[in-house]
């Protein structure tokens, strides 16, 4: 909203959706809002009706799912900044991401709430192919900052995958019966243990 940008949101939430379009920023900028489940066979067509050119301001990708997948779908786009969540819990240096599923629902796949999206790894493996710098992560350890490579100057710092990376400092996990659980960093990794993952650069399907 700031300098009154136009903005341009997909959630497959209708609840989250509705929520937004109920807000007064959404009637006092320009917003637009659609209620669509995500996937990389619609989002090229989901993001054309945006009405914008091909030069964004900044892409945003929030998914707690497929992130990599439609990431890596996007051709007809080209942010000068990009944010793309990421999974702490996949660890530092692994290019690791959960295997594409169309319908793909984190609490469906596992009970933990543990087990989506992509490593900062996979994330800066794909962003870098796609002419991207890493800049930052944010503090909660869970969002990563990606300048388009033509842009980066003197001013910006470049960083590396175990320069930017920490672990997560959040909670959002739950334990068998759906309740809150309260455990640390390290636990977590153990919940989601031998889940399949599928390796970037390898192409082949691991476990954690």
């Amino acid at each position: 909203m700031k300098d009154d940008w136009r903005g341009f949101v997909l959630d497959g939430s209708s609840k989250s959706i509705r929520k937004l379009m109920r807000s007064y920023f959404y009637w006092k900028h320009h917003l637009i809002a659609l209620d669509e489940f995500i996937t990389k066979d619609n989002i090229n067509n989901l993001l054309g009706q945006s009405g914008f050119e091909e030069d964004l301001g900044i892409l945003s990708i929030d998914l707690d799912g497929n992130d990599y997948f439609i990431l890596e779908a996007i051709n007809k786009f080209k942010p000068r900044i990009l944010i793309c969540e990421y999974n702490p819990i996949f660890g530092e240096m692994r290019k690791i991401t959960i295997p594409y599923q169309p319908d793909f629902y984190r609490t469906n796949s596992h009970y933990s709430n543990l087990y989506w999206g992509a490593s900062l790894a996979a994330m800066t493996h794909l962003a870098d192919n796609k002419g991207y710098s890493l800049v930052g992560t944010n503090s909660a350890g869970n969002n990563a900052f990606y300048v388009r490579k033509n842009l980066i100057n003197k001013k910006v710092n470049i960083l590396s995958v175990e320069e930017a990376y920490s672990s997560s400092n959040y909670r959002e996990s739950r334990d068998e019966n759906g309740n809150l659980s309260y455990i640390t960093a390290e636990e977590r990794l153990n919940v989601i243990k031998g889940l399949p993952v599928f390796n970037v650069e390898t192409q082949s399907i691991e476990v954690i």
